[in-house]
């Protein structure tokens, strides 16, 4: 089915361990149920330097150690009750957005240094596919209109999200230049 090396496994790992650390960047919003935090720039650098099958593997660690009680969602937070909450649609998303930056950049990108085109794959995957489930499991688990689950919790994230898709697309180009992790 899956053919795992320690090289997949051992990049799946550190990403799961970043993704985890960089949740403890947490801001609250006075005005929404979901936080401004450092794990999205984490899921987006996975999708831009990760092949698909560790960027999926690297968020599928992240989401089963959260869910089991290891405190890696934002502030700490974790357990199955994160995933049932109002921002369990974004962690979901994370994987789902990981999994398409990658897909995206390893099948229609042949330039590997054009950063405009991973700029846009990354937006698509980071932003779009993240916010997607996001607003809608916040609107059914908050009990209001999806309208309402935008402005809250999508609209305010998108200039913070564009800036760590910035910094993702920066990082992401050194990495993939000095140690090759994506595989061809």
């Amino acid at each position: 089915m899956f053919d795992l090396s320690t090289r997949d496994l051992s990049y799946s790992a550190l990403f799961a361990a970043l993704i985890s650390i960089l949740s403890y960047v947490s801001i609250p919003l006075p005005f929404s149920p979901v936080p401004i935090t450092g794990q999205s720039l984490a899921v987006i650098l996975a999708g831009i330097v990760l092949t698909t099958q560790q960027a999926g593997l690297s968020l599928l660690i992240f989401l089963l150690l959260g869910s089991v009680g290891v405190p890696v969602f934002a502030s700490g937070k974790a357990g199955i009750g994160v995933l049932a909450g109002p921002t369990g649609g974004y962690l979901i998303g994370y994987l789902l957005g990981a999994i398409t930056i990658s897909l995206l950049i390893d099948h229609f990108l042949k330039d590997k240094d054009n950063y405009l085109l991973v700029f846009i794959y990354s937006f698509i995957g980071g932003v779009i596919v993240v916010h997607l489930p996001g607003v809608f499991w916040l609107s059914h688990v908050s009990e209001i209109s999806v309208t309402k689950a935008f402005m809250v919790g999508s609209l305010p994230f998108v200039p913070g999200d564009i800036f760590k898709l910035i910094i993702a697309n920066l990082l992401g180009h050194r990495l993939k230049k000095h140690i090759n992790l994506k595989s061809n």
